[in-house]
C-alpha cells in the first residue's frame, strides 16, 4: 500500500515538475518577446505571399454588394470613374453631361461632363422622395397619413396638381402627383409635413446629399424649379437614383404610365415616356426647365440587372430620350452581373510572432455579383495578399489581408481576408494563467 502511494506522490511530482518547467520556458518567452516581435515585423515589412486562383470553374460570376465589397467598392468605383473622364463620347449623345450606371455596384461604365455642376430641374424631387420613402421605412411617416397643404406649398408654379390652401390628401396621393405628374406643390406640402417647414426639409436634403458623397450638390428647393445656386452633377443623380430604388415600393409610382387624382377628376400622366417605349423600364424622372434644358434619370431593368442612365441638358425632349436609350442599350449589350460565390480560395496557416497560438487561419467571405464586361467572367483571377508572419496580439475575425478578383491588371473586386481565430501575446500574466491551467488539469 505505501509502495502504491509513494508511486502515486511520485507521479504527481513529475506533472507538477512538467508543468512548472512549462510555464518556465513561457516566462522566458515574454523576456525575448521584444527581440521576436522585431524580427518578426521586419520579415512581415519585406516578404508577403501572393498566390493566385482561378476559382472561376464555373463561368458563373460576379456580384459586388454597394454596402458590402469593404474598401475595394469605393476603389474600384474611383477606377472607373478616372477611366470613364478620359474618353470622349463615341455614342454621339446630345447632352451637356450624361452617366451610366449599375444600380447595384455603383460602377460607371459611361460618363461625359460626369461631375460638371449643372442645373437639374424636377431630377430634384429623386431626392425629395428619398427622404420620403426613408421617413416612412422609419415609421416616422404613413402611406395612409392625411397632409395639410399651406399657402406657400399650394403657391408652386410649374408642374402641379393645383392644390388648395389646407387642401388635404394622404401620403400615397401625394407620392403619386410628385413621381407621375411631376407636381411640385404635392413635394412642398410633402416636405413640410416631414420636416416642420420648407426650409428645414431642403436643409434634410443636403444633409443627405453630403451622406451619399454628392460633392457636387446642392439644393436651393425640393422641386427643381430654377434658382440661383441650385445645382448637381449626372454622377450624383445617379448616386441619389441607385439610393432611392433600394426602396422598393417607389416602383409602385415610377412605373405608372396613367392614373388619376381627386376620385378621378383630375388626370396624371407620366412625363417618363420611356416606360412607354423601352423595353425593361422601371423609372425614374424627367425634368426640363430654361436653365437645365430637358433631364432626365432612366432606370430600366433586364436579367436582373437594373442599369441608370442620367442625362443633362439636352436640347430638346426627344433627343433627352433617344439618349438614355443610346445610353440604355450600350449598359445591357456589354455588361453584366456575375455571381463570385463560387471562387474558391486556398488560405495557409500563418505563424503567430509572440503569440500563446503559435499559428492562425485564415477566411475570406467571397460571395455577392460583380459588373463585369460580358465574356470575361472566365477571365477572373483571386490574388491573394497575406504577410508572411503576423505579431500577437490577434483577434478573431481581425483583417489581415486582401483577395483581389482581377480580369487582367483591373481589380473587379476586393475582400478581407480575416483570422479565424484570436492569438494572446505572450505575457507574465497570460504565461501565469497557462501555468495554472496546467496544474489544475494534473
Amino acid at each position: 500500500m505505501n509502495d502504491k502511494k509513494e508511486r502515486n506522490n511520485r507521479t504527481k511530482n513529475r506533472k507538477i515538475i512538467t508543468a512548472s518547467f512549462t510555464a518556465l520556458l513561457m516566462l522566458f518567452a515574454v523576456l525575448t518577446a521584444d527581440v521576436r516581435a522585431a524580427s518578426a515585423q521586419d520579415a512581415a515589412q519585406t516578404a508577403k505571399v501572393q498566390t493566385q486562383n482561378t476559382g472561376t470553374q464555373n463561368n458563373s460570376a460576379a456580384e459586388q454588394k454597394k454596402d458590402t465589397q469593404n474598401n475595394g467598392d469605393a476603389e474600384q468605383k474611383t477606377e472607373q470613374k478616372e477611366n470613364a473622364a478620359g474618353v470622349s463620347d463615341p455614342l454621339g449623345l446630345t447632352a451637356k453631361a450624361a452617366v451610366l450606371m449599375n444600380a447595384e455596384t455603383g460602377q460607371i461604365v459611361y460618363a461625359l461632363n460626369a461631375q460638371q455642376q449643372l442645373p437639374e430641374a424636377s431630377i430634384t424631387k429623386i431626392m425629395t422622395m428619398l427622404l420620403v420613402f426613408e421617413a416612412i421605412d422609419a415609421g416616422k411617416l404613413t402611406m395612409e397619413e392625411t397632409v395639410t397643404c399651406s399657402e406657400y406649398a399650394a403657391s408652386m408654379g410649374g408642374s402641379q396638381i393645383w392644390l388648395e390652401p389646407n387642401e388635404q390628401m394622404t401620403v400615397h396621393e401625394l407620392i403619386k402627383a410628385a413621381l407621375v405628374g411631376s407636381a411640385n406643390d404635392a413635394c412642398v406640402a410633402l416636405g413640410e409635413h416631414i420636416a416642420g417647414s420648407n426650409e428645414a426639409f431642403v436643409s434634410m436634403m443636403n444633409d443627405r446629399a453630403e451622406e451619399l458623397g454628392m460633392t457636387n450638390t446642392f439644393y436651393v428647393n425640393c422641386t427643381g424649379l430654377d434658382a440661383d445656386g441650385h445645382v448637381t452633377s449626372a454622377e450624383d443623380i445617379a448616386i441619389a437614383s441607385a439610393e432611392l430604388l433600394k426602396h422598393e415600393a417607389v416602383l409602385n409610382y415610377t412605373k405608372i404610365w396613367m392614373d388619376t387624382l381627386r376620385g378621378g377628376a383630375l388626370q396624371l400622366t407620366n412625363t417618363n415616356k420611356l416606360i412607354k417605349q423601352y423595353s425593361g423600364a422601371i423609372g425614374l424622372k424627367t425634368g426640363t426647365t430654361s436653365k437645365a434644358g430637358c433631364c432626365i434619370s432612366a432606370a430600366a431593368q433586364r436579367d436582373g440587372m437594373t442599369m441608370i442612365a442620367v442625362i443633362l441638358g439636352a436640347p430638346d425632349s426627344k433627343s433627352r430620350f433617344g439618349d438614355a436609350k443610346k445610353l440604355l442599350d450600350y449598359g445591357f449589350a456589354n455588361w453584366e452581373l456575375k455571381d463570385v460565390s463560387d471562387i474558391a480560395v486556398e488560405l495557409p496557416e500563418i505563424p503567430v510572432t509572440g503569440g500563446i497560438e503559435k499559428t492562425v487561419g485564415a477566411y475570406a467571405d467571397i460571395s455577392g455579383r460583380i459588373l463585369t464586361e460580358k465574356g470575361k467572367a472566365k477571365e477572373i483571377k483571386a490574388v491573394v495578399d497575406l504577410p508572411e508572419t503576423l505579431e500577437a496580439p490577434i483577434e478573431l475575425q481581425q483583417p489581415i489581408g486582401t483577395v483581389r478578383l482581377m480580369i487582367g491588371s483591373e481589380t473587379v473586386g476586393i475582400y478581407d481576408v480575416c483570422a479565424d481565430r484570436a492569438s494572446e501575446k505572450v505575457t507574465f500574466g497570460a504565461a501565469l494563467r497557462e501555468l495554472l491551467r496546467s496544474m489544475v488539469k494534473n
